[in-house]
């Protein structure tokens, strides 16, 4: 199965990527013709529920398959498994309803589904801060969303947004916080612009200027979006590790083919010493990283607590990724910095990387803070 993914990533849909990075109603037909290849060759939505319509993978099954859609940032999207994270938390924490209305129609692909927790003037690592707020109506009945959301991957083209907000004080058992299934059509709901990364497309800001959603798109229970966010956080981030060891050799492969490949008048590049230690280090970077990753995979899928293994995989796979994308230019010179191949995009990844889900800096305190308390 593996095989089977990385081929249809290779063959079917990096071929496409300068079209799917420009974004675009070209884009978004060429995405749902990848969708419908996937489906027609029994690799859709690997990971979900079957009774979604999903092959019902287990986690630490997926995750090897992971690293294979990974190696594009389109791979997860065209496979159907961009929405592993909405579906989950929506079938865990959503009412009949909202599940009724909205569940099969993500994970076919027929809906697109965001989530929406860092603002424009708060701190995205302290949560405690935001100041978005849901006010609910006199009798129950409805809720009305004020505030502004930014870096909301997806944002853009999305048709449902999860937004965090606040909707108490901080009352006993509770972090005063909710989260709310909002869909983008509802009057007050603004794109207000995109946020480019490094020059990529991707990021947006949004602005929800007296939203009002039903009472049943609570996700959860009132004042509880914490505990959902740190059991949607902590999978999101083990399935970001994946996609870049994904990443990460695919910049190796083509480091080593550009080093055999490259001859100068000495002979070719896989002779210099230098290179062959850059591809030394690449590998051992990689190599180590993968199983710091699988482990807080295993423990996620048996229910234990993984914050220290998620914390040092989500360090260890960032900083891999950046190392290996930075020697895979390196030995391509120029041309690794120019649009002929993916290493830019890879690159930018890496040093993104180093920030999503929390800065490295972030993880290494609460990892450290935890090793030395037990």
């Amino acid at each position: 199965m593996r095989a089977r993914v990385a081929a249809f990533v290779r063959e079917r849909v990096m071929p496409c990527e300068p079209l799917l990075d420009a974004g675009g109603p070209k884009a978004m037909a060429r995405m749902r013709e990848l969708q419908h290849e996937a489906k027609e060759a029994g690799l859709w939505a690997l990971p979900l529920p079957v009774e979604l319509g999903g092959q019902g993978v287990r986690l630490s099954h997926y995750a090897h398959l992971a690293e294979a859609e990974g190696a594009s940032d389109h791979g997860p999207s065209a496979l159907g498994s961009a929405s592993f994270l909405d579906v989950l938390m929506l079938s865990r924490h959503a009412s009949e309803p909202v599940q009724e209305r909205y569940l099969a129609r993500i994970a076919a692909g027929e809906l697109r589904a965001c989530y929406a927790m860092t603002e424009p003037d708060t701190p995205g690592t302290d949560p405690k801060l935001i100041a978005t707020r849901a006010d609910e109506a006199r009798g129950g009945g409805a809720w009305t969303v004020h505030g502004r959301k930014g870096f909301i991957t997806g944002a853009g083209n999305a048709d449902l947004v999860t937004v965090m907000a606040r909707t108490d004080g901080a009352a006993p058992g509770t972090d005063g916080l909710s989260l709310l299934l909002v869909p983008t059509t509802a009057p007050g709901f603004r794109v207000v612009r995109e946020l480019p990364v490094l020059g990529a497309g991707g990021q947006w800001e949004i602005a929800l200027d007296g939203v009002t959603v039903d009472s049943d798109h609570l996700v959860g229970p009132r004042g509880h979006a914490l505990r959902i966010a740190g059991e949607r956080i902590r999978l999101g981030r083990v399935l970001r590790c994946l996609r870049w060891l994904g990443q990460a050799t695919r910049a190796f492969d083509l480091m080593c083919a550009r080093a055999c490949s490259r001859t100068q008048a000495s002979g070719p590049l896989a002779d210099r010493q230098l290179v062959q230690q850059m591809v030394f280090d690449a590998l051992l970077a990689i190599r180590t990283t993968r199983p710091l990753v699988h482990e807080a995979v295993a423990r996620l899928e048996a229910g234990e607590d993984a914050r220290v293994e998620s914390g040092m995989a989500k360090v260890a796979a960032a900083r891999m990724l950046q190392q290996v994308a930075d020697a895979a230019i390196q030995v391509h010179g120029a041309a690794g910095l120019g649009p002929d191949t993916p290493l830019p995009a890879l690159f930018r990844a890496g040093r993104a990387a180093r920030l999503l889900d929390g800065p490295d800096e972030l993880h290494i305190s609460s990892v450290a803070r935890r090793v030395l308390r037990a």
